[in-house]
């Protein structure tokens, strides 16, 4: 029975809700915004803004119990310097999570978690990856599907037609190889009949 336990499991054991949330939090914390499931993203923020209050005091044991928590010198040297400047005067809730719909696979909720003070910047950062092309998957059904036309392009007709001769040359050197070898056995057996 679960009487009293308050919190999410995420059909983990504790050792590796543990550690999925300490990897989520590292990554918050070093890309500022992360997709991930809506469940996930709750206990992430439980997770991570106690260590975003430890970070508004720069001692040493702060430092420390955040790195308890964390394991990655990196993200504490982010944590205590970028973010803690900026989260400075805000008295709480440095996390925003916004839905973003189902995911197509399992039609699991999914939502954005990111650093409030840092929304223009999570947003300047994907504006600037957004130039990847965008690939989609082909439709299942016949309808719709276009004939895709061959191009020929004069540097692949270049490419074959080297592709071609090299062909041919490897083909006439493996004969001259393969007559000689048979001339070679067939001296031999001639050889070895006359004795």
């Amino acid at each position: 029975m679960r009487h009293g336990k308050t919190f999410n499991h995420l059909g983990r054991k504790a050792a590796h809700r543990k550690a999925l949330l300490n990897n989520m939090a590292i990554s918050l914390i070093e890309h500022k915004k992360i997709t991930t499931t809506l469940a996930k993203a709750k206990e992430l923020r439980k997770f991570v803004e106690p260590l975003i209050t430890k970070a508004k005091s720069d001692s040493g044991h702060s430092r420390r119990v955040v790195f308890s928590y964390l394991q990655n010198k990196e993200a504490v040297k982010e944590l205590f310097g970028v973010i803690a400047d900026r989260v400075g005067d805000r008295p709480g809730g440095y996390t925003r999570i916004l839905k973003i719909g189902n995911r197509p696979g399992d039609n699991a909720e999914m939502a954005f978690i990111e650093l409030v003070d840092f929304s223009e910047f999570a947003s300047e950062k994907a504006a600037g990856s957004s130039k990847r092309k965008k690939r989609r998957r082909k439709s299942g059904s016949g309808a719709g599907k276009e004939t895709s036309a061959v191009v020929e392009t004069p540097v692949v007709n270049e490419v074959f037609e080297d592709a071609e001769e090299v062909v041919e040359t490897v083909a006439e050197e493996t004969e001259e190889i393969t007559e000689e070898v048979v001339d070679e056995t067939s001296e031999e057996s001639s050889d070895e009949e006359e004795k």
